[in-house]
């Protein structure tokens, strides 16, 4: 009977501690560091990782839908995904993605560290990203 005991704890303790990393609730998905994404539209093909080069179109905007920026009709915006260029929540949330996938982000402050800011955005503005993954360069 305790060895059943024991089997039972070892399971709910490696259960917990998967939970820990991603908690799901209202549909979003919250990760360790404090990112929460929600998969608005399924990808295809493998999934992209750190040190590849990819391309998105973006759209930013404050919790209340206020627009700040859109990369739509634009050309795709590039970076490499580990990168020191681009923020640390937008990088996360990308990792993982496939082709064709749409995210919706809730990027915290403590992830979206800037080294300057124009006017119309705040170090304390906890924004909203939805991101299109559009390549994955080899």
């Amino acid at each position: 009977m305790s060895k059943l005991f024991s089997i039972i704890v070892m399971v709910c303790i490696a259960s917990f501690s998967c939970q820990k990393h991603t908690q799901q609730q209202n549909g979003m998905i919250t990760t360790v560091s404090g990112l929460q994404y929600k998969i608005l539209k399924e990808g295809t093909g493998e999934e992209a990782k750190l040190g590849q080069d990819v391309q998105i179109h973006e759209s930013t905007s404050y919790r209340d839908g206020t627009l700040i920026f859109s990369s739509e009709g634009m050309k795709p915006l590039q970076f490499t995904l580990g990168g020191k260029m681009v923020i640390q929540g937008v990088d996360e949330g990308v990792r993982g993605m496939k082709k064709g996938e749409i995210r919706k982000l809730i990027v915290p402050t403590s992830l979206s560290k800037r080294s300057s800011y124009p006017p119309i955005l705040s170090k304390d503005s906890i924004l909203v990203y939805r991101i299109e993954l559009i390549d994955i360069i080899h």
